[in-house]
């Protein structure tokens, strides 16, 4: 499985806004720049975050955006489905259906072992990411980088928008 590059863009925008002084919004250009990034792509990522309730857009000469939730109450899991959606990775086709002693009334998605070899893979994978959040991330960053916090704020202050 291979996620779609948005999603490192997204988390890492979401673990940046949490240095941002409070209450201050940053523009998807400024977000962009940081990581020199092409605009509107990162737009995009930014308003499926948005639509997912993960940030807040702010309209106007001071807009931008900002988290919409505590960082403690985004997961990593959040994030990936905003930008990927929820959909398995893995999709059972049920093709034992057509192959030898097939029956087409058979839920194979629920009955093949492969199918609930993958699910099992999907689930473990997810539940991993559930249970990590932008919170935690921002402590071990902080942890590892003490310096990070200023030094993004500085970044921010610095781009032009």
């Amino acid at each position: 499985m291979r996620m779609n590059e948005g999603v490192e863009w997204a988390l890492h925008s979401c673990l940046n806004l949490t240095w941002a002084e409070p209450g201050e919004a940053v523009t998807a250009a400024r977000l962009a720049a940081f990581y020199g990034l092409p605009t509107a792509y990162m737009n995009k990522q930014l308003q499926a975050l948005t639509r997912a309730g993960i940030l807040s857009s702010i309209s106007g000469p001071r807009g931008g955006f900002r988290l919409a939730r505590r960082p403690e109450d985004i997961t990593l899991l959040d994030v990936v489905t905003a930008i990927e959606g929820a959909e398995e990775a893995f999709r059972c086709e049920g093709i034992l259906k057509e192959g030898p002693n097939g029956s087409a009334d058979v839920d194979y998605r629920t009955t093949c072992l492969i199918s609930q070899a993958m699910r099992k893979g999907d689930l473990a994978w997810r539940r991993e990411i559930a249970a990590q959040t932008i919170a935690d991330l921002k402590a071990a960053v902080e942890r590892a980088y003490p310096h990070t916090p200023s030094s993004t704020r500085d970044r921010f202050a610095n781009l032009r928008p």
